[in-house]
């Protein structure tokens, strides 16, 4: 078998077999095919995108590039959920709790924030103590305990898909739907869960900026889990506004707090409640509306903070920060940024809030950048909000003043403003089974 042949044959429209895929995924992951000829198959699928066949071998051969993660010990009940990305979306903070709460067993490798995007992990760090990596036995051991455990994605999980996905990002084939779908749902493959549940982001701030390509894709990775012999779902939500009013690591922990201790409502909560109760739905076989009244119950009498304050305790994590939010990393600066206007707001383009909050130090340029737990920012107005001159339409944090001015004009930028009031838009979008 040449990798000629195999670039040859997709550039001409033909389908790859299992072997044909098997055998550029594991060569390439051992070095043995050069970027050139990956890149040239990259952009054959590019153009000629993949069947949903196709997908699946691509995808299981993927996962069994490296080590693979092995939750049968908790038979139906393991459950895995994954975002793909948006700014100020700390569901993972809320909803592993409310399912770990009810029996569901949680066991979650999640990722750093690059670039408008910020990371689970990041955010537990805010925590101090906590330990976002545990030996495999560790992690195991802890889901046993407590039903929930969330660590930092290891290198020798799927490294067929980092080492791909560092080559798309450069060779411009990183918006192909079957590539997606084979990166994003190979690492939940190789996590081990049974069930999983995809937040599909759609808007300014997300990957998929129309309601169109994101069902899109959410079909496919439905699809994909499916034919690899995983019970999925997928939420489209919102991301053409920051999801809840923080924007930031220890904000956003607070924030999180705040739904699960003191029961604030609004559209983190509604989207929250949405996932969980897909999870709670597909893990126990469940009605959606049974499903649905287990989790609000969960939130309301007090046993998903329960549970939060024990899985971060078991992780190593200062549990009077929960208990405490004040005690959490906090800026030594804020700056209120004002209307210049009267009006509503139109539209936020959130990708360039997610920006503003990196250019505080919340966020970072590049993989290897340091983070600043306590910047970020506070939301006061959003999409829909009437608004007067000089009301505060956000709050900054940082601990270096000079990063304000580049901060305030880069959200103020991000504001479109109009005379007449409109309806909100809805968080949830649609679900896919």
């Amino acid at each position: 078998m040449r990798m000629y042949d195999i670039i040859q044959k997709k550039r001409d429209g033909g389908k790859l077999t299992k072997e044909e895929i098997k055998f550029f995924v594991d060569g390439y992951t051992k070095g043995e095919i050069p970027d050139y000829q990956a890149s040239a198959l990259c952009m054959a699928i590019y153009y000629r995108k993949m069947s949903d066949r196709e997908t699946a071998y691509l995808t299981d051969a993927m996962a069994n590039s490296g080590d693979t993660l092995d939750l049968s010990c908790f038979g139906a009940l393991s459950a895995d959920k994954h975002s793909t990305g948006g700014v100020g979306d700390k569901t993972s903070l809320i909803v592993g709790p409310v399912v770990a709460s009810l029996g569901v067993k949680l066991a979650k490798m999640s990722g750093r924030g690059l670039g408008h995007t910020g990371g689970t992990v990041d955010k537990l760090e805010s925590i101090s103590g906590y330990k976002t990596a545990l030996s495999t036995d560790e992690f195991i051991d802890q889901v046993k305990k407590c039903g929930i455990a969330v660590i930092g994605q290891t290198a020798d999980l799927a490294p067929a898909d980092k080492k791909l996905y560092a080559l798309r990002d450069v060779t411009a084939t990183v918006d192909s739907i079957p590539l997606i779908t084979s990166s994003i749902m190979s690492k939940k493959l190789a996590a081990g869960s049974r069930n999983i549940v995809l937040d599909v982001k759609v808007g300014s701030g997300a990957f998929m900026k129309t309601p169109r390509d994101a069902r899109l894709l959410a079909k496919k990775m439905v699809t994909i889990g499916k034919k690899c012999r995983r019970n999925v779902r997928a939420v489209l939500t919102d991301m053409n506004v920051p999801l809840g009013n923080a924007v930031g690591n220890a904000l956003e922990i607070k924030e999180a707090i705040a739904v699960l201790r003191d029961g604030k409502r609004g559209d983190l909560y509604d989207v929250c409640i949405a996932l969980a109760t897909q999870i709670v739905s597909l893990t126990f076989k469940l009605d959606e509306k049974s499903a649905r009244e287990k989790v609000m119950g969960a939130v309301s009498d007090g046993s998903a903070f329960a549970k939060m304050r024990e899985w971060i305790a078991a992780q190593g994590g200062d549990v009077s920060q929960i208990d405490h939010p004040e005690k959490l990393p906090t800026a030594k600066y804020e700056y209120k940024v004002v209307s210049e206007k009267d009006g509503y707001i139109e539209k936020m383009d959130t990708e360039k809030i997610g920006i503003s909050a990196v250019l505080l130090g919340a966020g970072r340029k590049a993989k290897e950048d340091p983070i600043d737990h306590a910047a970020g920012i506070i939301i006061e107005k959003k999409t829909g909000d009437r608004v007067k001159c000089g009301d505060v339409l956000c709050t900054l944090f940082a601990n270096d003043k000079s990063l304000f001015l580049s901060a305030r004009e880069e959200y103020l930028s991000a504001i479109k403003f109009g005379e007449h009031s409109f309806e909100k838009q809805p968080v949830i979008y649609g679900i896919i089974k």
